[in-house]
């Protein structure tokens, strides 16, 4: 399993919003350009973020994007999720899918187990640890 390559622009775009001032807000172009992503690409990015309430989008000249939430309060397992979708290893660990194999699949657990220490460890730390390990 490997996270897409949106999810690691979203994560980019994070963690740049995340090392300015709170508030600041930059523009599409600038991120792009620092992190080596393109523009169009990002715009699409940044829409996901926004429909999930981690970004702020603003038109105009002056517009741009900016963190939502504070950097303690966003973590790598909610930029996964407003980018994949809620994740799930299988289609039986899916929200609201009832398996006909739930009850004598010996699978299951194991794989639940997997997810539910890889959402664990996505949500260990914040926006704003991840920033301060960087500085």
């Amino acid at each position: 399993m490997q996270i897409t390559r949106q999810t690691e622009y979203a994560i980019r775009t994070m963690l740049e919003l995340a090392s300015r001032p709170r508030g600041e807000v930059l523009q599409v172009k600038i991120i792009s350009e620092r992190q080596g992503i393109p523009v169009e690409f990002l715009k699409k990015t940044v829409q996901l973020l926004s429909l999930a309430g981690l970004v702020k989008t603003r038109r105009g000249v002056q517009g741009g994007i900016m963190l939502a939430k504070a950097p303690e309060d966003v973590n790598m397992a909610d930029i996964v999720k407003a980018i994949e979708g809620p994740i799930a290893f299988n289609i039986c660990l899916e929200p609201g899918y009832i398996c006909p194999n739930r009850d004598i699949c010996p699978v299951s657990p194991v794989l639940a187990r997997a997810q539910a220490a890889f959402l664990q460890e996505l949500k260990r730390e914040s926006l704003a640890d991840l920033v301060k390990k960087h500085d």
